[in-house]
Order: structure tokens, then sequence, then C-alpha cells
């Protein structure tokens, strides 16, 4: 128990050397434990969980239907400590038969450059990042012929087209993935239909009375015990949970005036900074984000299947 309890202090003062907006690491997740043994006798574990997707559920469109989990503890060691996690992983992975439809996710630290080698090393892939914003970028000129403003129930079918053809261009570059059928759609239509009655932050962007884009945002208040704070330090967080720009007018500056007035509305919320999701292989959300002033904190590295971890 000292041991596991060294690592978890070892890993909180790595982490603090290596980005200051990283939380406290206090104690390790549930889930199997995997034990492995470094060259000098010193030994790292890593916290394995397995869940299940159902396909028609919303969270099917960025996730594998079979996910295996590994949170790595490995204390002060660098590549050398993740390296020895991923065999073992590797290892317990030999005694199941992932399928097709399944991924192995590591979410890590994405300034620790040294354990990124051994991340690469085993095969995985920087398909999704966590991106922070917490000094007001200067803001890149706003078109004036776009219109922002709420979203309301009539906009729902718009608001699904838009989405759509956004998530059929992530899904050749990132972890987003298109599934036959129509219950997704329909949960997700129900969605917005229960964000809007609870006051939610979804805002339509139109260019000469035609829908040219829109984003769905909200708050995130970061206590003790949340999942967020896993991932965030304490404080209220601006949340931009989706954003789409209709393909003819991307790179047009839709998406800044759209940004701009989501950041606005967080503004007034009284937030510390404001978070998100994008994908570092997405050649336009890669550039596009980094522009409004966000920043990775967390990259999420998969490998699809899971069988293809090395």
């Amino acid at each position: 128990m000292r041991e596991g309890t060294d690592l978890v202090a070892d890993q909180a003062e790595r982490f603090a050397a290596i980005d200051p907006l990283l939380p406290a690491i206090t104690e390790p997740p549930d889930g199997e434990t995997l034990v492995a043994t470094l060259p000098g006798g010193s030994r790292v574990t890593g916290v394995l969980t397995a869940t299940v997707t159902d396909p028609d559920a919303p969270e099917a469109l960025w996730s594998a239907l079979e996910v295996w989990q590994l949170t790595p503890l490995i204390g002060s060691h660098g590549r050398d400590g993740m390296d020895a996690v991923l065999r073992a992983c590797r290892a317990r992975l030999d005694r199941e038969t992932p399928g097709e439809d399944s991924s192995c996710v590591v979410a890590w630290p994405s300034r620790d450059a040294e354990a990124t080698r051994a991340l690469l090393d085993h095969g995985l892939v920087p398909l999704s990042a966590l991106g922070v914003r917490t000094d007001p970028a200067p803001q890149a000129p706003v078109r004036d012929d776009v219109t922002v403003r709420d979203a309301d129930v009539g906009d729902i079918d718009t608001i699904l087209r838009l989405e759509r053809v956004e998530i059929e261009y992530s899904a050749q570059v990132g972890s987003l993935r298109l599934r036959p059928g129509t219950a997704e759609r329909d949960a997700r239509r129900e969605a917005l239909r229960q964000r809007l009655g609870s006051g939610a932050t979804l805002l339509l962007a139109e260019l000469g009375g035609e829908p040219a884009g829109f984003a769905e945002s909200g708050w995130t208040d970061v206590t003790d015990g949340t999942w967020a704070a896993t991932v965030l330090p304490p404080g209220r967080w601006g949340h931009i949970a989706s954003t789409a720009v209709a393909p003819r007018l991307r790179g047009r500056g839709v998406g800044r005036t759209l940004v701009a007035a989501v950041h606005e509305r967080l503004r007034q919320g009284g937030v510390r900074g404001s978070y998100l999701y994008y994908n570092p292989p997405n050649p336009l959300a890669s550039v596009f984000w980094h522009r409004q002033g966000y920043r990775p904190l967390w990259t999420v590295w998969e490998a699809r299947p899971a069988s293809r971890l090395r």
C-alpha cells in the first residue's frame, strides 16, 4: 500500500512540474490493478477498466463500443515507467479477445514529452485532446454580417444537419465515427430538446438569413469528487460541447464570430476559463482552436482496435 501511495504522491509532484493547470492526484481510480517492475527493481502500476457502450447511445459517436481505459501510475518515472505499464496492459489484453470496434485509451498530460515517446512506440495515436483557454486571447476580427442568436426548438433539424456534416468530415481524421441507423440521431434530437428546455446556451449563426453555424456550451463547476476534478483545477469552467460550420463557409470567419459570442456568454457566467475536446489530427480543428486561445492540457491516446496496442 505504501508503494502505491508513493507512486500517487510522486506522480502528483511530477504533474505539477509539467503543467501548473493539471489537478492534484490524490488517489488512483477504481479498476483492475496492473503491476510492472522496472530494471532497477522499482515497481509501477496502472489501473485498467473496461466499458461497453450501446451502439445507439450518443457516446457511440466518439467512442469505440468496447473501451479499455488505462490510467498509468508511474510516479516520477517517465518513458521507462510508461513503457512498463503499457507492456503490462498488452499482456493483460492478450488474455482477452477485443473486437474490431474496440479501443485501448490512455489520457495523459499533453506536455509530458518524455512519456509521449513510449505511447508512440506502443502504437497509440493522439486522436483527441482536452484544450483549455484561461487568458482571453486577442480577439480576431469578427464578421459584422454574421448574426448570432439563441437557437430554439424550431432550429433542431438545422442543428442536426450542421452537426451531421461536421461528423462526416471529422470521422475521416479523428475519433468520431458514423454509425448506421437512426436511434443515435433520435437520441441527439431529444437531448437538444432537453438542453433548450434547461436554459443551456445553444447559439445559431446566420449569414444572409441562412444557417451558417452552431455552437452548444455550458458551465462546469469543478469541485472535489466530481469527474471534472480529475482533469481540471477547481473553479467554474465554461465548456464548449459542440460546434459546426457549414462546409461552404469554413475559413471565412463564421466560426470565430460564433465562438466569440460563446466566449462572451461564458465570461458573463464568471468562469475561470473554458475547455473543450478537439481532434489534433483534424487539419481544421487543430488550427482553429489554437487561434481562439486554446492549448492542449490532456491528450487522449488510442489504439483502435485495442489489439493494435504493441
